[in-house]
């Protein structure tokens, strides 16, 4: 099967009497106040997708779903119609895996995790070139999202004595690795997690990375870089912060614990309200224990959030100060289409979330 493209198209309007109409409804339903319902009680789950991989990165771009995962798999299903379209990549004799991927208006990209670091893009009749590669002890990389249509940024782990990052300021034809006179200096066994494709967060010119340690920011696109410290615990090597979300430059989320662990709920979720400046912890000492993914609910002001794991589904209504437990079924990633609707995905499935 062959991976397509997905590139958007947008249509003009010429007749003013349609404009007039299409802003008077623009006007009446601004002003008009829509109840959200942010008291979510359970979740119906329907499976999309099944086949013998893991999935840790979905994508959602329209109403197209796309994922990448191991044994070299990645995809599209559209979400109207659940036509699955697949293909396998491979590099000359081996099978990469695949933890992260991202798009833009025009191209898909997915980067392979350990040695040789394998980023892909969509190139003609629907095949993938190879735009990046990077080889060497401790190379693994992570996560990856993009600015705009232009610049896109992944990270994976220290090495050289700072966390990989490596950008792209032209559409991702070429990427270029950022210096460690760049960068803050790797704290001993700092790395990051390719548990979600979610450790990595982009609004406007600001970037926040979530590592095994703490928060690095950029307010300029990756050329100027901050370390803040956050309460979550980072003790052992498979501790530390597993996801973030942002809903504005201000107020923002983690979660994490050790997945070693996944019932330990001591100092494994904070909060900021300073754009990642300071951190406090939510709901310490209480479920939910160890997730690999959380994320807002859109048009809830930052209050509802859905939090995922190979523990199940968590759900908070009042900014993470209390939770409650929607579902057992794993999952290790998960995205909105609206403020009911999610995309979830894990071992051999994706499945469609629906929040009641």
């Amino acid at each position: 099967m062959v991976f397509i493209r997905n590139p958007f198209t947008f249509g003009k309007i010429y007749n003013m009497r349609y404009f007039y109409f299409i802003l008077v409804g623009f006007i009446l339903t601004f002003c008009t106040k829509t109840k959200v319902n942010t008291t979510f009680s359970k979740v119906a789950i329907e499976t999309i997708y099944e086949d013998s991989i893991s999935i840790r990165a979905i994508d959602i771009v329209g109403n197209t779903l796309r994922y990448a995962g191991n044994n070299g798999t990645f995809g599209n299903i559209d979400l109207n119609s659940g036509k699955v379209m697949e293909g396998v990549q491979k590099y000359h004799t081996s099978i990469p895996e695949f933890r992260a991927i991202a798009h833009t208006n025009e191209d898909f990209f997915m980067i392979s995790v350990g040695s040789p670091a394998l980023l892909y893009k969509t190139g003609n009749q629907g095949r993938m070139d190879l735009v990046y590669m990077e080889e060497g002890e401790g190379v693994f990389y992570d996560a990856m999202t993009f600015w705009n249509d232009q610049e896109g940024i992944a990270v994976g782990d220290s090495v050289g004595g700072c966390l990989s990052i490596i950008i792209t300021r032209d559409g991702g034809s070429t990427w270029n690795k950022l210096n460690c006179e760049q960068l803050p200096e790797a704290i001993v066994g700092e790395g990051a997690f390719a548990a979600s494709n979610t450790n990595i967060k982009t609004i406007g010119d600001n970037t926040w990375i979530a590592t095994t340690k703490r928060i690095l920011y950029s307010p300029d696109k990756g050329i100027t870089w901050h370390s803040y410290e956050t309460p979550i615990t980072t003790e052992k090597e498979t501790q530390g912060i597993y996801s973030i979300d942002f809903i504005n430059e201000d107020l923002g989320v983690a979660i994490g614990g050790d997945f070693t662990d996944p019932q330990g709920n001591k100092r494994n979720k904070a909060f900021t309200k300073d754009g990642g400046r300071t951190w406090k912890l939510m709901a310490d000492g209480v479920m939910p224990g160890y997730k690999s993914c959380i994320q807002f609910v859109p048009n809830t002001q930052g209050k509802a959030m859905v939090a995922v794991g190979f523990t199940g589904i968590a759900y908070s209504f009042n900014q993470g100060a209390s939770w409650k437990e929607l579902s057992k079924e794993p999952f290790y990633t998960l995205q909105f289409l609206n403020d009911s609707i999610a995309y979830a995905a894990g071992k051999h499935r994706i499945s469609k979330l629906r929040f009641k």
